[in-house]
């Protein structure tokens, strides 16, 4: 099952994070009852997306998640392309680690659509 940003994001605080990995244009944080997947769903064409998360994940495992929040960071524009970047800010009982999501593209498309769904597996 499912469920929207807002709903998946209010089933996943103060549970207990018992795993985490950012791969790709995927953050997973998994808990014992379901997990969080957030994505940056807004691919479009002549479009680079990645997340990136230079903390160390392991630090977190076993803290409760408390807040995830987004924010905008200036972008970067050169002649002939633009890097958008936006922190996804992910609060826990053992402190704050950060998630920046990149978009290079050549300044007609951009912008972010940052998802967050639970996943349960089936038993």
């Amino acid at each position: 099952a499912m469920d929207t940003t807002e709903r998946a994001l209010q089933e996943s605080l103060g549970k207990n994070i018992t795993g985490l990995s950012v791969r790709d244009n995927v953050c997973t944080i998994t808990f014992p009852e379901h997990t969080l997947v957030i994505t940056d769903e807004r691919q479009l064409c002549c479009e680079n997306r990645y997340m990136v998360c230079d903390d160390n994940l392991a630090a977190f495992l076993g803290a409760e998640l408390l807040d995830v929040t987004l924010e905008n960071a200036p972008s970067h524009k050169t002649d002939y392309e633009v890097h958008e970047v936006q922190f996804l800010h992910v609060k826990t009982t053992k402190g704050s680690f950060t998630i920046s999501n990149h978009n290079e593209h050549n300044g007609y498309y951009g912008e972010f659509h940052v998802v967050m769904r639970c996943s349960r597996e089936v038993k």
